[in-house]
């Protein structure tokens, strides 16, 4: 198995680095090799639950995946072979995601590679090579985005597992849990190429709902971890409520007759104010907002969606399904609305 995964890696990066420029070479090969460490330290579920030096608590987190597993699958999510494994990695994300965007309009930075298509983020195995790339971008004069991330899906071109930085500690952990599985199961499901507002967007709808599904059937809505789970949950929408107000204020600002010094001056205030009233130690950019707004473009338009089909995963899906890349006007596409309200008209 280690063999035909570090291969399909290699692979990869000869691929993309051949049709892409030797430019992206450090940048695949460090991704290809971090796969295949990921891999190297995988170990089947069913050992690690009989291994008593694993803590108790991930034990019992693990023994929950193939509940997780069978029930997103009869809510429509494809089958597949992921999360049957566990790795215990040495650090609190599994990648650091780096993204750009301009310094006085929401747009973002793209790469571009075969077979992924066109994203508006990298991901790094290695957090000083992350710190140095989030550098030299802002050299350039960009503004700069990073953060850890716990999960990825490898979109069916690797068995994914289960790793450690999925599990999060406290009584919501559960909850977040079943979430990511869900989540990065939705990409495994559906995908769009080059489409990552809406694949995001998504998989944020899908792996919120069927999460309170999940917990409200199989723990109980009374039950403890489902309450934490819903608690967390609602300081989330608080949080995303700020994000999203404050992308369109600053929207405004950028839209306006100031000049570019007082734009910035603006920007630079706002954003502070942000950071320090959720009290968070990221530090805010307009490359932050817009990666809020990836996981969050058109949620209520898919919840639109999923009610026109009489709250039936299966009509939903089939419906999700008629999606296509040239249903797009342009590579991520950021305004959903119109797309998504032609899916609705599809459900009555």
């Amino acid at each position: 198995m280690q063999k035909s995964q570090f291969m399909k890696a290699l692979l990869l990066a000869v691929l993309a680095a051949v049709t892409s420029g030797c430019g992206t070479l450090g940048y695949l090969v460090q991704a290809g090799a971090g796969q295949l460490a990921i891999a190297n330290r995988a170990r089947p579920i069913e050992e690690v639950l009989r291994d008593e030096r694993v803590p108790t608590g991930i034990r019992r987190l693990l023994k929950e995946i193939p509940s997780i597993k069978i029930f997103g699958e009869s809510q429509g999510l494809k089958a597949t072979k992921n999360y049957t494994d566990y790795v215990q990695l040495d650090r609190p994300a599994a990648v650091w995601v780096v993204s750009a965007a301009e310094a006085l309009r929401f747009k973002s930075k793209e790469w571009s590679f075969p077979i992924v298509g066109t994203v508006p983020y990298l991901g790094w195995f290695d957090r000083e090579r992350a710190e140095e790339f989030a550098r030299e971008l802002e050299r350039e004069g960009w503004d700069v985005d990073l953060r850890g991330a716990g999960a990825y899906s490898t979109l069916g071109w690797f068995k994914d597992p289960i790793l450690s930085s999925m599990i999060y500690e406290g009584d919501a952990a559960l909850g977040g849990l079943v979430n990511v599985v869900l989540h990065e199961s939705v990409h495994a499901t559906f995908y769009i190429h080059g489409q990552a507002y809406f694949n995001e967007s998504l998989a944020s709808f899908v792996g919120d709902r069927l999460t309170e599904q999940y917990l409200s059937v199989k723990q109980g809505p009374e039950a403890g971890e489902t309450r934490a789970y819903f608690e967390s949950e609602k300081r989330g929408k608080v949080y995303n409520q700020r994000m999203h107000e404050t992308y369109v204020q600053l929207e405004k600002i950028y839209g306006s007759s100031r000049s570019d010094e007082e734009k910035r001056q603006e920007k630079a205030r706002i954003l502070l104010s942000l950071q320090e009233e959720l009290k968070s130690k990221r530090r805010f950019t307009n490359a932050t907002l817009l990666d809020h707004k990836e996981y969050n473009t058109g949620l209520e338009e898919f919840a639109k969606i999923f009610k026109a089909c009489h709250l039936d995963w299966a009509y939903f899906w089939s419906v999700i399904r008629t999606v296509e890349a040239k249903s797009f006007s342009k590579t991520n596409q950021a305004e959903l609305t119109g797309l998504l309200a032609s899916l609705t008209a599809q459900c009555r």
